[in-house]
């Protein structure tokens, strides 16, 4: 957490909150957050407007300028703004003082979320070495291209959704969530899979993430959007979190595993190895 459908939630949160307003002074209490040197990113950053709060996958694109803050939440990233005094908070990092007397926050339990400033010019180029894949929608996410990938690798699909090269965005929640919904079992190679699975696994993939988009995200331990709320899409999951409760599709208990390395759910009926 978060995955895409959240981040772009908290992306709608905060272009309604912060466009249009200049940051006037900085504060940085966890510098290793920063992934620049923290004095000069506050230097880059004191007098800058935000223009535009735009989304990669799972990262924020905060437009200044002519340069753009990359903010990547991580497992427990959130944004929070003040509009006078910010209480005290061990969790809070980050503080971004507004020309409107608010404080834009930046909370992380864990202190995995990361920053870094890049022109605007070299956005495309930093997740093209990243090796992010394309968004999940219809114009972006192409049965081809993906096709082709799953058929010349033989990771486990689960593990190999997650890599964030395939397609953008997917974390456990969803790549459980699309398994399920594409009848294919976590564990198969992705080589082994039909044309008419692969197909299905591809519009599943779009029709999932933009259904959580449209309810929030999912809120699931800490999760609330940039203006405090909760989503909703924790209503509509299928099997994730369901360990032991009927398959909406057949009844068969829903099981949990580990699949590289992650908590898995699936049903051992639909999800045939």
């Amino acid at each position: 957490m978060p995955e895409l459908p959240e981040v772009e939630t908290v992306r709608r949160g905060l272009e309604r909150l912060i466009v249009g307003r200049t940051i006037t002074d900085m504060e940085i209490k966890v510098s290793k957050m920063i992934k620049l040197d923290s004095k000069v990113f506050k230097q880059e950053l004191i007098g800058e407007t935000f223009s535009a709060v735009k989304r990669r996958g799972k990262y924020l694109l905060l437009e200044l300028s002519d340069k753009v803050i990359i903010s990547h939440l991580r497992m427990e990233g959130k944004y929070l703004l003040f509009p006078d005094q910010v209480p005290e908070n061990k969790h809070f990092h980050v503080f971004f003082s507004l020309d409107d007397g608010s404080t834009l926050v930046y909370q992380d339990v864990r202190k995995f979320g990361t920053f870094e400033l890049v022109a605007g010019s070299q956005v495309d180029t930093y997740f093209e070495r990243k090796k992010i894949g394309p968004e999940p929608t219809a114009s972006d996410f192409l049965l081809a291209p993906f096709r082709e990938k799953l058929a010349n690798s033989r990771k486990p699909i689960k593990p190999l959704l997650l890599e964030q090269t395939l397609v953008a965005g997917l974390g456990n929640i969803y790549v459980d969530e699309v398994l399920w919904a594409s009848s294919i079992h976590p564990e198969r190679p992705a080589n082994s899979l039909t044309d008419e699975e692969t197909e299905r696994l591809h519009d599943e993939i779009i029709r999932i993430l933009q259904l959580a988009i449209t309810k929030g995200g999912s809120t699931i331990r800490t999760y609330r959007n940039a203006l405090g709320e909760n989503g909703t899409m924790q209503d509509y999951l299928q099997v994730y979190g369901k360990t032991g409760e009927p398959c909406p599709r057949c009844a068969t208990p829903i099981e949990k595993i580990k699949v590289g390395g992650r908590g898995t759910h699936f049903c051992p009926s639909c999800q045939k190895r």
